[in-house]
């Protein structure tokens, strides 16, 4: 009886605690595309890395996103996936774009939500990643829209 009675008080704990953990850091692999995502167009994308002042490598994607929709664009969200070898995923990252404000003296970022992109606009986007996966192939990445905010 005593041992039932810690068991159901150790159940409640688990349950009052685990309740407000946050989503996970990935998305699913057959996380679904927004359906907008169709109207953006990613295009003139380049790889980059640099080191940092900790000595660690960090990897850019820098690309232009052209909104051939109808809406204004105020946030996009994207997976990207880095491949090993055998094509399988070694990394599965999901971030927000970021538009590039400027390049001189060095590339600054903004979100999307402060310069959105208007109808048959574009912009400069980079993404960041400060770590990449050992087993990741070298290849560009996979890279899908899966969420659109519009005005």
């Amino acid at each position: 009886m005593a041992t039932a009675v810690v068991l159901a008080v150790a159940a409640g704990l688990v349950l009052i605690f685990s309740h407000g953990k946050s989503e996970p850091s990935f998305t699913p692999l057959n996380a679904a595309v927004d359906p907008y995502a169709k109207s953006l167009e990613m295009s003139r994308q380049e790889m980059s890395e640099s080191a940092n002042l900790a000595g660690s490598k960090v990897t850019y994607i820098d690309g232009h996103i052209a909104n051939l929709g109808n809406r204004t664009v105020s946030g996009i969200t994207v997976q990207v996936l880095f491949h090993n070898a055998v094509h399988e995923v070694a990394q599965n990252e999901t971030l927000p774009i970021k538009i590039i404000r400027t390049r001189e003296p060095y590339v600054d970022v903004e979100a999307l939500a402060v310069a959105p992109i208007k109808p048959d606009a574009g912009a400069d986007f980079r993404l960041v990643f400060d770590t990449v996966s050992q087993d990741w192939d070298g290849a560009y990445p996979e890279i899908r829209i899966i969420h659109v905010e519009t005005k």
